[in-house]
């Protein structure tokens, strides 16, 4: 290094030009005119020419992997009784709606079991009754979002659950 070199400090945002230098010494003025001392090995030459020739490769951002659940479209499970079981007319109303308790906690023991993320459940409009059942099956559920597929509520026939 000679006097009028530009120079860099290592692991430092500093930079000047050589004003003196004393066996392993270099003092340096800063560009408002401050000066430094620096042993030799702290600086590095600060050479612009040296970057110029270089050529800049820009790479493809890296493809962010998702698993091959999370391209799959939500399950559908409905809850209509008749496609429940073969003979839907041999049943009582209590017995079907006990059925259908039992295969909608299935299905939600199987989207846990195997990491889904979403769970649309068919109800149906009628009378209401098999949506509150519905309804209180995910109120006394951990570790999910659910909410009506429709704006208005009264009008939906299904519902969206997320799991956590």
């Amino acid at each position: 290094m000679k006097i009028g070199d530009k120079v860099s400090v290592v692991d430092e945002d500093l930079s000047g030009v050589v004003t003196s230098v004393n066996g392993n010494i270099v003092v340096f003025k800063d560009e408002y005119g401050f000066t430094y001392q620096y042993q030799k090995e702290k600086l590095v030459p600060k050479i612009s020419e040296f970057y110029e020739n270089i050529k800049i490769v820009k790479k493809a951002e890296p493809k962010k992997t998702v698993s091959k659940k999370h391209h799959k479209n939500q399950l559908v499970l409905d809850l209509h009784f008749e496609n429940l079981v073969n003979n839907p007319h041999d049943y009582d109303s209590f017995e079907r709606l006990f059925i259908q308790k039992e295969k909608l906690m299935e299905v939600i023991s199987f989207c846990r079991k195997n990491n889904l993320k979403r769970l649309e459940i068919v109800h149906g409009i009628g009378d209401g009754v098999l949506q509150r059942m519905v309804f209180d099956v995910l109120e006394s559920q951990t570790n999910l979002d659910f909410y009506n597929k429709e704006i208005l509520h009264h009008q939906s026939g299904a519902v969206m659950v997320e799991f956590h």
